[in-house]
């Protein structure tokens, strides 16, 4: 049971990015996706954003303005759209999410903020 990120890559400043997460075996393993971490090199991981199920969001101070979170209708997506990146928004990005009341977490994706 894990979820998977996709969607990181290479950007410029300025740039934009959309993280995707979801359960590689949802029909068997329904994990509803929840929440946006980040690990920056040498950083404790933080919070980014998150979502309740009834669809409350909340986000770190570092990235509101910039960074919206949604979720696609079934609740078995969840999204990052990241918007004008900066170099300190460089990390390893995880989703995380719940199969009942076990908190599932997948492998990163990478975000690199570089000119």
């Amino acid at each position: 049971v894990q979820l998977q990120a996709s969607g990181g890559g290479l950007v410029h400043p300025g740039g934009s990015l959309r993280l995707s997460c979801d359960s590689p075996s949802h029909r068997r393993f329904p994990v509803s996706p929840r929440a946006w971490y980040r690990q920056a090199p040498g950083k404790e991981r933080e919070l980014v954003a998150r979502m309740t199920p009834g669809g409350m969001t909340d986000y770190a101070d570092s990235v509101k303005g910039r960074f919206v979170i949604s979720r696609d209708r079934a609740g078995n997506t969840l999204y990052l759209q990241m918007n004008s990146l900066q170099a300190e928004d460089t990390a390893v990005y995880y989703c995380n999410g719940l199969y009942g009341s076990l908190l599932v977490w997948g492998p990163g994706t990478q975000v690199t903020v570089s000119s």
